[in-house]
């Protein structure tokens, strides 16, 4: 393999029923970045049916050229015409690297389509640059999150990667920017696809996911029970807040997974963080560290949580909540 036959940084846009989601315009913004570091260009890979319109956007995101797979195979998620599509790109456009979002759509295709093009894959990266050898340096937790592994990809080609969402930051949009759009024809092996989606059924909810949230009120083993997530609850009322939590209080059946912060959860980035009885462990800390205002409540002066905030309180988180909800309710 002559890697030097390897052009561009290609980055799949994931989109749900036609809406690009914001990891797909983050996983674009650092490949700008990269792209302009390598002096190389930038390809986003946009696949559904009916989506031609969003390409444009993807240019103003830091694309120089918009692959369009158009077709009705690809109108909802399945694994393999999926796979297909993007492997066909892969063989004849020979990218350096393809970076993916890890989401649960992005680690169920990034690990087929590295596995048929033969090539590496570090799953869930919180960071990526750019090495001495131009190579690209992909950062991931490892062994339970207690140590950042930098994981390179030196004989194989293209270089892949899932990326979490809310570690990496989208360009303002530039209407002016040119690019091109390309309609790119993929023939499919209909024999391999052996799944077909029946029925979407999804859950009604009001809650907005907490990587989109503003404010986030989140609380760990400091705030004890039912009694103080309730509390919780009634100051993101006042606030217009969500709520959210450290891996402790989920694995105690408190809250659900998705609204986990930390590297086994999500990553979040609001404008303003609570965090009620955390003690500010490194997993908890690596999701949450990039918020605007970080204001911490422990009991334990000395809690790790206060090291990354910018206003730290020290007592009883389940009091001051209650006291603070007062005060903003008058």
């Amino acid at each position: 393999m002559n890697l030097e036959d390897y052009k561009g940084i290609y980055v799949f846009i994931e989109q749900r029923e036609g809406f690009v989601q914001n990891v797909a315009l983050e996983l674009l913004g650092q490949a700008r970045r990269l792209a302009d570091e390598l002096n190389d260009k930038v390809y986003a890979m946009l696949l559904g049916h009916n989506i031609a319109a969003k390409a444009q956007g993807l240019i103003a995101a830091g694309a120089d050229e918009v692959l369009v797979v158009d077709a009705p195979e690809l109108a909802d998620y399945t694994t393999e015409p999926y796979t297909q599509a993007i492997c066909k790109i892969i063989n004849d456009r020979k990218p350096d690297s393809v970076l993916i979002g890890a989401t649960t759509l992005g680690r169920d295709l990034g690990p087929r389509v590295s596995a048929r093009v033969k090539t590496g894959l570090t799953a869930d990266c919180t960071k990526i640059e750019v090495g001495a050898n131009r190579e690209l340096l992909m950062t991931r937790p490892a062994f339970g999150g207690n140590l950042m592994a930098t994981i390179v990809c030196k004989n194989h080609r293209p270089q892949m990667g899932t990326v979490r969402p809310g570690v990496l930051f989208a360009i303002d949009a530039d209407t002016s920017r040119e690019g091109i759009i390309t309609d790119y024809k993929v023939e499919f092996d209909s024999s391999k696809i052996k799944v077909k989606l029946v029925k979407t059924v999804k859950e009604e909810t009001d809650l907005i996911d907490i990587t989109e949230a503003r404010i986030l009120v989140s609380g760990g083993r400091g705030i004890g029970n039912q009694e103080g997530f309730d509390a919780m609850d009634s100051l993101a009322t006042t606030l217009d807040a969500e709520v959210s939590a450290s891996r402790a209080m989920v694995d105690a059946g408190y809250i659900g997974h998705e609204r986990q912060v930390g590297q086994t959860g999500k990553t979040v980035r609001p404008d303003l963080y609570f965090a009620f009885g955390i003690s500010g462990a490194i997993q908890h800390v690596a999701g949450m560290e990039d918020s605007d205002l970080i204001i911490a409540v422990n009991k334990d002066k000395d809690a790790p949580i206060f090291q990354v905030s910018d206003l730290g309180i020290v007592g009883d988180a389940k009091q001051i909540i209650k006291k603070l909800n007062e005060r903003l309710n008058k």
